[in-house]
């Protein structure tokens, strides 16, 4: 299991130089959960680095969001 996550990491490594904002904890995570579902830890990691990207590029989105409000609401004042 150990050398099975080490070379999922070491592939999204070598494939993504500047790893994007929730790829590597999504790699991680997708890795662990596919190992587990019929050693498909490579699969499990690109997929968890498409979603863990796309979680926080959301969550980025949702603060800016926040953030415009919450200076519109001052400026209004």
């Amino acid at each position: 299991m150990r050398r099975t996550i080490a070379a999922a990491l070491a592939s999204l490594m070598i494939a993504a130089p500047a790893a994007d904002a929730g790829c590597l904890g999504g790699a991680v995570v997708g890795a662990v959960a596919g190992h587990f579902a019929h050693h498909h830890a490579l699969a499990g990691a690109a997929a968890g680095c498409v979603v863990g990207h796309m979680m926080a590029e959301r969550k980025k989105r949702r603060l800016a969001e926040e953030r415009a409000a919450a200076r519109a609401a001052r400026d209004r004042h």
